[in-house]
């Protein structure tokens, strides 16, 4: 299966055609540039309904994949396809997982220890409060605040991560040159500086009230766990922690006064079973990240060769037994046992009962 950035940049600008057609499409023709010039009755026989084989067909007459790829190295803008080695390995793994990742700054080996902050955008005192404060912590902690960029919890939560000196990532629900709310321009400047500001939505795309639900899946997807400060019963944050529950990473709620209107669904979240924060101290210890900062200087996040890489690649956050292990990975016994005794070191592998191990972020 070959996937060519031009053509999903050209399918990217085809309206109904998201992850889950781009796979399909990709698996059926095994390369996107057949896809692109394949006829409707191929199309369809691909698994494409009537509406957006028709939708393609428009687009050929439309969109240039050269030029695509040409308008895109001439915005300094980056994107990775969902098959690039630098592409964020956890968000690989979530369902649906975005084809291609437009990106204004870098993404880096650090943003692996990522931690989603969400709320309200009708912050109160408090809740701005404690945004910052469990950014600016988490943040000294070398770990990456990934958020929205949204007015309220957002936007703090990310100012508080550039003042503490950490990386931070905003994912938006439009272009990444098409910044909203448009009083957070310099922030998103300042956030692609040092950090990265992405989108799954092709250069240009406006934002649009559709387009938001479907962003909050990509913040769930990159972080480790997902902090809710202040939201209501119908927040959009809440749509985060659905996914985040659904991708099998932790939920987090801040507790708020129970006459307080945003925080009736941070306390039901408790209240459901998220795990009530009151410091950053508490992710931390939850998550097992006590020591990254440690470990990042030490330069010891990392897998130190090709075994370790693999078995940790390998493993997930179900527990699995060594032997399981063995067999995916195809190394000899005594190999394994050596890379999962070093990762168990590194804090990047966990052992359980039974002789199982887990991956650890």
């Amino acid at each position: 299966m070959s996937v060519s950035l031009k053509h999903l940049l050209a399918f990217a600008k085809v309206k109904g055609i998201g992850p889950a057609r781009l796979r399909l499409l990709a698996a059926r023709f095994g390369d996107l540039g057949l896809a692109w010039n394949a006829g409707e009755y191929d199309l369809m026989a691909a698994g494409l309904d009537s509406r957006t084989t028709a939708a393609v067909s428009a687009a050929h007459r439309e969109v240039d994949p050269d030029a695509e790829l040409d308008k895109l190295g001439k915005s300094g803008v980056t994107a990775l396809a969902w098959d690039d080695p630098a592409y964020p390995a956890l968000l690989r793994e979530i369902p649906e997982a975005p084809a291609v990742l437009f990106i204004r700054g870098a993404l880096t080996e650090a943003d692996r220890w990522g931690i989603g902050i969400v709320g309200t955008r009708n912050v109160s005192a408090y809740g701005r409060e404690a945004a910052e404060t469990l950014a600016r912590d988490l943040a000294a902690n070398r770990l990456t605040i990934v958020s929205g960029l949204a007015r309220g919890v957002d936007g703090a939560a990310h100012q508080a991560a550039l003042k503490a000196g950490g990386r931070t990532v905003a994912v938006l629900g439009s272009g990444v040159d098409v910044i909203y709310p448009p009083e957070h321009r310099r922030l998103a400047q300042l956030i692609a500086e040092n950090g990265a500001v992405i989108s799954e939505y092709p250069l240009g795309t406006q934002p649009d009230a559709m387009n938001f639900p479907p962003r909050n899946r990509i913040i769930s997807g990159l972080s480790l766990g997902v902090v809710v400060v202040e939201a209501d019963e119908k927040s959009g944050a809440l749509i985060t922690t659905s996914y985040a529950a659904e991708q099998g990473r932790d939920v987090f709620a801040v507790p708020g006064g129970i006459f307080s209107r945003t925080s009736r669904g941070t306390n039901k979240l408790i209240q459901d079973g998220a795990k009530l924060v009151t410091c950053a101290a508490d992710i931390l210890e939850e998550l097992n990240l006590e020591r990254v900062a440690k470990r990042a200087e030490a330069q010891l996040a990392l897998p130190d060769d090709d075994a370790e890489r693999s078995v940790l690649q390998t493993l997930n956050r179900d527990p699995m037994p060594i032997d399981d292990v063995i067999r995916r990975t195809n190394l000899p016994a005594s190999v394994v046992a050596g890379a999962l005794a070093m990762l168990e070191l590194k804090g990047l592998a966990r052992l359980s009962d039974g002789a199982q191990y887990t991956r650890a972020s």
